[in-house]
């Protein structure tokens, strides 16, 4: 078996320091913040074994510059960038369901999973949706609670609040939360 070689950029974001990792043919591989390093590098492992080596890389990718683009408010930049990932069939699916949550909006776990034809599996949903090595781009931050509640997300709550304000659906859904938390 041949050594894999992904490359490395560190990008500067509101929410702090993100490492990108891109393949050979310039797709996105795993983004996630700089303290989330060991998440990261644990799905790296588990998604492409041993037999790899991460480099810096020698210039800026397309995903860094949409990615950018997406923080400074074009939420769409990063729609169609190419991403390519490893996991389960099931899983594959998830984060494919997932890159089709338009930025604004959210949605429950238990309606991803309709979505998706597993309507009992929402558990699953959920456990893929946590092995997801894309943030942002594989948007997994728009996935909620059946309450609207903000669930765990591997970068932070934090993180996943800020991402819901800034595509602009979070601040109807933690109004809702609240008048919900009165009755």
């Amino acid at each position: 078996m041949t050594m894999q070689t992904f490359f490395v950029e560190h990008l500067e974001t509101p929410t702090g320091k993100m490492r990108l990792v891109t393949d050979d043919e310039r797709r996105l591989r795993a983004a996630d913040w700089e303290d989330c390093d060991s998440r990261m590098r644990e799905l790296i492992r588990r998604y492409y074994g041993a037999d790899l080596q991460l480099r810096e890389a020698s210039r800026r990718s397309e995903a860094a510059r949409a990615l950018s683009a997406y923080f400074d408010g074009h939420l769409d930049a990063i729609v169609g960038l190419p991403t390519a990932s490893n996991g389960t069939a099931f899983q594959l699916s998830v984060w494919a369901a997932l890159r089709r949550i338009p930025a604004g909006q959210t949605l429950s776990y238990g309606a991803l999973a309709a979505r998706i034809g597993r309507p009992k599996a929402v558990r699953a949903v959920g456990l893929a949706n946590g092995a997801n090595p894309i943030a942002i781009v594989v948007p997994c931050h728009r996935v909620i609670g059946a309450d609207a509640s903000l669930t765990g997300y591997g970068g932070g709550l934090h993180r996943k609040r800020w991402l819901l304000v800034h595509e602009g659906g979070g601040r109807a859904l933690f109004d809702e939360a609240r008048q919900e938390a009165r009755r």
